[in-house]
């Protein structure tokens, strides 16, 4: 007898957002950098790759998550213990983060980014962290876009002060206008999401909402008409351009459940852990975490990194949360 699906209620939404972009970082981990034809068929992607494929990050256990889940993590830490976006002690987090593997499973950093490597120098050398990411058209990869859910799962503010925010939290290390954008679209995104819309009504109303946002802002809306073009095709190609990263999160949407769609992200091939992860977020809050295979969610590791930052999160809502 085939089981019917309950909506997820919104505390449950809240969890699979933050479990479901960790799972889907982890999971894309083993097979990062690999061209899309070589990628496993769909149903042997596990948190174990197949024995005959080659690995990336050989050494990483299974389950682990990578830069995407790490700062992602220090995003909520650092909101959760100020109660606002303070963007100097969030650039600290990263710092501390990339020096000393917090936020980890069990203090190993891998695969960090050289954008991001840059600008966390800047901040170490005793630069401030709101101007310290690169802010040429060159600089806009998928680094700041990869970790800015917490901000929507956490955030009680407007719209407004949640797109403000999602601007500001990327300066750290992506300081380009358009990586701003795409993650004020993101957010808002989930937010529409974590109100019970369904998953293309929510990327229009986010759109929308977006562009209305910051039509006072000539460069932003230029960013947003004639370069990430949100109304358009959504085909993407899983690499670490930050545009592309955010269609193909949305373009895999229609692979199914939470199983379906961070696999589909993950047979874009090249940058599986990042564009599972940013993937892995939106169907996490569509599904709720009890819509994340349970298979993976005992497999992911750092629990104990995990589990005290969501109690924290869940307990703060409002009294009228389910």
């Amino acid at each position: 007898m085939k089981t019917v699906q309950q909506t997820p209620s919104r505390r449950d939404r809240l969890a699979g957002g933050l479990v479901g972009l960790l799972i889907g970082d982890a999971l894309g981990v083993p097979y990062e950098f690999t061209p899309p034809a070589e990628v496993p068929d769909a149903h042997d992607i596990e948190l174990e790759p197949p024995a005959a494929f080659q690995r990336a990050h050989t050494g990483t256990p299974p389950g682990t998550w990578s830069d995407d889940g790490a700062q992602a993590l220090c995003l909520l830490a650092s909101v959760l213990r100020q109660d606002r976006l303070d963007v100097e002690d969030f650039g600290r987090r990263l710092v501390n983060w990339n020096d000393h593997g917090y936020m980890t499973p069990d203090g190993r950093v891998f695969d960090v980014g050289i954008q991001t490597s840059r600008a966390l120098q800047v901040i170490r050398r005793g630069g401030l962290a709101v101007t310290a990411g690169g802010a040429s058209e060159r600089d806009n990869g998928n680094g700041s876009l990869m970790r800015v859910l917490p901000l929507a799962l956490w955030h009680a503010g407007s719209d407004e002060e949640l797109v403000r925010d999602a601007f500001l939290q990327s300066l750290p290390t992506h300081g380009h206008v358009r990586s701003q954008v795409c993650c004020a679209i993101y957010v808002l995104w989930a937010r529409r999401l974590l109100d019970g819309q369904e998953v293309e009504a929510a990327w229009l109303d986010a759109v929308r909402s977006t562009r209305a946002l910051v039509a006072d802002s000539p460069e932003a809306v230029a960013q947003l008409e004639f370069h990430i073009r949100p109304e358009g095709d959504a085909t993407g190609r899983g690499t670490g351009y930050v545009v592309d990263s955010l269609r193909s999160a949305r373009q895999v949407q229609s692979a199914g459940d939470y199983e379906a769609i961070v696999r589909a992200a993950i047979q874009l091939g090249n940058d599986t852990d990042t564009t599972a992860c940013i993937a892995g977020g939106i169907a996490g809050i569509r599904f709720g975490l009890a819509g994340i295979p349970a298979r993976w969610r005992d497999g992911l590791r750092g629990r104990d990194v995990v589990e005290p930052l969501l109690d924290q999160l869940l307990s703060r809502r409002e009294p009228g949360d389910q």
